[in-house]
């Protein structure tokens, strides 16, 4: 068998063309036969055929809102959390001094440390979930987020395959060089780049496709 896409015989048995990777099945020729008749035409799956549709800047836009949403009620729920087991804004109150006398600077900082550190432990935390959502959703078989898949959106490689937890999770920590990028243009530059890619996605080698 021939694989359809580069021509490269394929083993008996395999179901990925050792060369490029494509999928076989459906898609392979048979083996000219020795008389020198010519093979069959050759069976191309229609998703071989089809043109890439690339996720527009707005697109993406609402899929993020979706996302942030999904991502908000958690992170406020842990900073919640985290600022009572710290002591609590009614304990702060109690703790101040009572009379005229201007409070002590160092007591006071020593009164909301506790705070900036639940602050602190908090954001730490939403940027962990934030990776395990991100990478996690992009790298399994829906190769998307739930916003992205509200949108009919998919993360691929610039193969359009499925790409490992590892290329996903540098996907997301690309996106930290999009946000420094000043007036956001990094992600604006989805609205404008021949393939619709963020700055983060020329960094990942990631594309951003329509189903």
């Amino acid at each position: 068998m021939f694989c359809s896409r580069c021509g490269i015989r394929v083993e008996e048995g395999n179901r990925f063309c050792q060369a490029c990777g494509q999928e076989v099945g459906g898609t392979v020729i048979a083996a000219p036969a020795a008389t020198g008749a010519l093979p069959p035409p050759m069976a191309v799956s229609p998703a071989a055929t089809a043109p890439r549709l690339y996720a527009g800047f707005w697109l993406r836009v609402v899929a993020s809102l979706v996302d942030g949403l999904i991502l908000g009620i958690p992170f406020w729920i842990v900073m919640g959390v985290l600022i009572s087991m710290f002591g609590g804004f009614g304990m702060l109150i109690h703790r101040f001094p009572r009379d005229s006398q201007p409070a002590d600077p160092r007591e006071v900082m020593a009164l909301l440390s506790p705070f900036f550190m639940a602050f602190i432990l908090g954001w730490l935390v939403f940027i962990i979930l934030q990776w395990l959502y991100f990478a996690g959703m992009e790298s399994s078989p829906r190769q998307a987020t739930f916003g992205k898949s509200v949108m009919s959106l998919r993360v691929t490689n610039y193969e359009g395959q499925r790409i490992s937890f590892g290329h996903a999770t540098g996907r997301f920590f690309a996106k930290i060089v999009s946000g420094m990028v000043p007036l956001a243009i990094g992600y604006i530059m989805a609205a404008f780049t021949e393939k619709k890619q963020g700055l983060h996605d020329f960094i990942a080698g990631t594309l951003v496709l329509r189903k």
